[in-house]
């Protein structure tokens, strides 16, 4: 398992476009994925589960991949997060 603590600097945080890039390229993996924020804990693969955990700009969240391809994983999440979503 690998974890990282970010910060969502993407305006919008993570509303519906970014949200749905996010889980569509996490889903690419077969490792478990997860955001964890102050008050929630959401499957990484699921739009509706990252539009439900109302991720804003500013907030600071845990991500963490456990399974066989996690280290890839990690490496585009935080790609994706870090980018602010400008290279899709």
């Amino acid at each position: 398992m690998v974890s990282k603590r970010l910060i969502i600097r993407n305006p919008e945080g993570l509303h519906m476009r970014p949200a749905a890039v996010f889980a569509e390229e996490m889903g690419k993996f077969e490792c478990e994925i997860t955001i964890s924020t102050e008050n929630d804990e959401v499957n990484a693969k699921s739009i509706l589960s990252i539009m439900t955990a109302c991720i804003k700009c500013g907030t600071e969240i845990n991500l963490r991949c456990d399974g066989a391809d996690e280290e890839e994983a990690m490496e585009k999440a935080v790609s994706l997060i870090v980018s602010e979503f400008r290279d899709v």
